[in-house]
């Protein structure tokens, strides 16, 4: 299926974009109608392009009919600049089929497989790619953590510059994820966060000054959205995330993508929680559903205004 049909876009010119004016563009995670609204709904208010991530799982969970009629619903047009990406992609064929469904961009994630195996997988899914005009991500390098069933790993390895620069020149890949010290998950201080490695991105932008760069496992994990849920019956002890000024500084150098998915998780739990807590005889989903989207809306824009400042870059 042909994603221009949907009124997506691939990622070609938002990265470029986003390099030469620095900024990152969104990439926030999917899972139903209400996030997929609420994402949208941030992304329409600040004039932010956005890319909507769906994991595999979530894929499997939504259903590829629900999950592309849902976009259909959306009523996108190019000018939206709207992506619809295949996060944490775990093998070739996972790639072609959401490719083959309406997807704009793919990620196929080979990162703990050794540099060779990496290669030739990333190489395959261009190939096939690039003939419908999907872009293509790919990663090198472990982020620690677990967030979802294709990104879970108990290492960190930081990602090697020279690697870096070696993996561009045999694969050609469209972006690449990074790692220099993100986690997966909302448990992000159990890895002992000692900051972001700034020195080992300077080196690869200097290697790759015009490949767009990722950062994945970067959430903030609001603390007044932990504080919601703890407030009201859940259990997120030590939760925490990576600083902003962090993140804020990695896309000042060259990051063109920022992936945020526990936040939204977090946003949309302290919603209903809170919703059902105070409001004891609530019992119509309609209700608590509208907060919680509403809850990951405005989470949304405050990470499109305070952390990516990609609000009013719609041309």
């Amino acid at each position: 299926m042909d994603y221009n049909k949907f009124g997506l876009v691939n990622t070609t010119e938002m990265f470029s974009d986003a390099i030469a004016h620095k900024y990152a563009i969104p990439a926030f995670n999917f899972y139903n109608m209400e996030t997929l609204n609420a994402i949208l709904a941030a992304a329409r208010e600040t004039h932010s392009p956005v890319i909507l991530a769906v994991s595999e799982s979530a894929l499997h969970y939504m259903g590829d009919s629900m999950l592309m009629g849902m976009i259909m619903g959306a009523k996108l047009t190019t000018r939206d600049c709207v992506a619809l990406h295949l996060d944490h992609g775990a093998s070739v064929d996972a790639c072609k089929h959401a490719i083959d469904i309406g997807f704009s961009s793919v990620m196929i994630d080979a990162s703990q497989k050794n540099f060779s195996e990496n290669v030739e997988l990333t190489q395959r899914v261009i190939e096939y790619a690039h003939k419908h005009n999907v872009t293509v991500e790919s990663e090198l390098g472990v982020i620690a953590g677990t967030e979802d069933e294709n990104t879970s790993s108990k290492k960190s390895l930081y990602t090697n510059p020279n690697d870096a620069y070696e993996f561009v020149k045999r694969t050609n890949v469209d972006s690449l994820a990074i790692a220099i010290g993100t986690n997966h998950g909302a448990y992000k201080c159990k890895s002992e966060f000692k900051g972001l490695r700034f020195d080992v991105l300077s080196e690869i932008v200097n290697l790759l000054p015009k490949t767009p760069l990722v950062l994945h496992g970067a959430s903030r994990i609001p603390q007044h959205l932990v504080g919601i849920i703890e407030k009201f019956g859940g259990k997120m002890e030590n939760a925490c995330g990576i600083p902003m000024d962090d993140i804020r500084q990695a896309v000042s150098m060259h990051v063109a993508k920022v992936n945020v998915d526990s936040d939204s998780r977090i946003a949309f739990t302290a919603g209903i929680r809170k919703t059902l807590a105070t409001n004891p005889k609530m019992f119509n989903p309609r209700d608590y559903l509208s907060v919680a989207t509403d809850m990951v809306k405005q989470n949304c824009i405050d990470e499109i205004k305070t952390v990516m400042n990609s609000a009013n870059k719609l041309k």
